[in-house]
């Protein structure tokens, strides 16, 4: 398996055992609309503290193990991959932008937007991981 899937897996993996807990607390438990909720931004912080500690930990078990790999510069072969899932994800964030900023003003408010902001860059950052897993294994079969 290619350094670059392996730290697409690594990122999907560690979004979906952080966020996954999140907006199903934040859909059971909805946050009271008053702005600022300290509580609630102190759930979101721990979450993406979390976050940034799984993908930490991740990278250096997967640079130890492959460490020449890790060193790699990209490849004509990963530009194009990256390019193409950067493209697919920023289809998918600005769906979920104009979704947001248009829609929602209308007919939430508080935290409603902020989670939902807050999923759909999740949501474009999975496209994104999960367009390059698609694409390396593609290639391979």
């Amino acid at each position: 398996m290619p350094y670059r899937e392996k730290v697409a897996w690594l990122s999907l993996l560690a979004m979906a055992t952080v966020f996954v807990p999140y907006f199903t607390l934040a859909r059971l438990q909805p946050p009271a609309d008053v702005l600022p909720n300290l509580d609630q931004m102190t759930r979101y912080a721990v979450t993406c503290a979390a976050w940034l500690a799984i993908l930490g930990v991740g990278h250096l078990l997967l640079r130890r193990s492959a460490p020449d790999e890790a060193r790699l510069p990209m490849d004509e072969r990963d530009t194009a991959i990256a390019h193409l899932a950067r493209t697919r994800s920023y289809g998918v964030l600005v769906a979920g932008m104009i979704l947001v900023g248009c829609v929602m003003p209308f007919t939430a408010s508080g935290w409603k937007i902020v989670n939902a902001a807050i999923l759909m860059i999740v949501l474009a950052e999975a496209a994104f991981d999960s367009s390059v897993i698609l694409s390396y294994r593609r290639q391979r079969g």
